[in-house]
């Protein structure tokens, strides 16, 4: 399946969750996970080639910074006085699916995610193994730093 088909997916997912939990936290203007990243993204090449020109000098230079920062961390791509994501059009896909694709029986760690799926036991989460394996097509992913590195140097 093509990236753009994958992006495709995931928003109609996450409409799906946002239209059906109108308290659902993971909407415009929160920034909770991009400023307590546990650990890097990892992207495939087609998603790097997506993300590249997207980026500048300051913004790889911030991403190889955070290469071997102690975690958490916050994410380099984040504009930190507004809080909005400087790539947003072309943010990988683990920012896409974050708060809305599970692993079976996980939330994946949001403390705001947590209290919402807990009573509501409703939620058509998207699934996160099926996800991985749709991108394992695109070739080995690596962490966002290691691309960023490639270009640096």
């Amino acid at each position: 399946m093509p990236l753009y088909q994958i992006h495709a997916a995931i928003e109609q997912r996450t409409e799906a969750i946002r239209e059906a939990h109108p308290d659902w936290p993971c909407r415009k203007g929160c920034d909770d996970c991009c400023r307590s990243l546990a650990s890097e993204p990892l992207l495939s090449e087609p998603e790097w080639s997506l993300l590249r020109p997207a980026l500048s000098g300051e913004l790889l230079q911030r991403i190889a910074a955070n290469a071997n920062a102690p975690r958490p961390v916050t994410c380099p791509l984040l504009d930190r006085e507004t809080g909005a994501c400087l790539v947003y059009a072309v943010r990988p896909l683990a920012c896409r699916s974050y708060g809305y694709y599970a692993e079976r029986g996980k939330v994946l760690g949001c403390h705001r995610i947590e209290a919402v799926a807990a009573a509501d036991d409703s939620i058509l989460w998207g699934n996160h193994t099926a996800l991985d394996r749709e991108t394992s097509a695109f070739g080995p992913a690596k962490p966002l730093s290691e691309w960023a590195m490639s270009v640096i140097r």
